[in-house]
């Protein structure tokens, strides 16, 4: 499986591109949604889905205008469908301009899933809490890669200062991170990629 990282909008957000053969899954779309359409055509491959980490406007701020051109569903916990909601209000408190956000049309909850299967990718799903509610690590265990979205980054963690956060939840869902093998691979929601290993002290340095 080759994976492609782009850091895309204002706050640079991290998009991940998981490709086998031609098939792609789409990690957090971020902004960007020209950039990403183009990408994928030019690359010509067939989208199967996008998955969301969390609600958080800059991780989904082209999802609406992917399935424009892409027939796919966003998966996404159903306890982060608030966040959705009010997309483009939060976008535009924290870019301070009006942005244009249309509709989600196809939405798929991860609410109750452990384990996820597309076509040729399979992945187990962590429920992850405390950056937000509905907060969702993506764990590829053949390949020994976690997508941690804002949940756990090199040298540092989420945020959870929000009124929606949850600071306990939010070392629970550390912990059962870093009790993975010490050799997966992090991919995080902003940065660049680390270890288990190397994140092993991280719980001792925030909480």
């Amino acid at each position: 499986m080759q994976i492609l990282k782009y850091s895309l909008g204002q706050l640079q957000a991290n998009c991940y591109f998981l490709i086998n053969n031609k098939d792609c899954l789409i990690i957090d779309p971020a902004d960007e949604a020209s950039f990403i359409i183009e990408d994928l055509q030019r690359r010509r491959l067939n989208l199967l889905a996008m998955l969301a980490t969390h609600g958080h406007f800059d991780h989904l701020m082209a999802v609406s205008e992917i399935q424009k051109s892409f027939d796919v569903p966003l998966y996404i916990n159903k306890k982060d469908r608030f966040l959705l909601d009010r997309l483009e209000e939060t976008a535009k408190y924290f870019l301070d301009y009006q942005p244009i956000v249309f509709p989600i049309l196809k939405i798929k909850n991860l609410e109750f899933k452990n384990s996820l299967k597309i076509k040729n990718f399979k992945l187990k799903i962590f429920q992850t809490p405390g950056h937000t509610p509905g907060g969702v690590c993506f764990y590829f265990e053949k390949e020994k890669i976690i997508f941690t979205g804002d949940t756990l980054f090199k040298n540092g963690i989420g945020r959870y200062d929000f009124s929606y956060s949850s600071k306990n939840d939010l070392k629970k869902s550390i912990e059962k991170i870093l009790s993975l093998p010490k050799k997966i691979i992090v991919y995080p929601g902003h940065g660049e990629k680390t270890k288990i290993e190397d994140e092993k002290n991280i719980v001792n340095s925030f909480f």
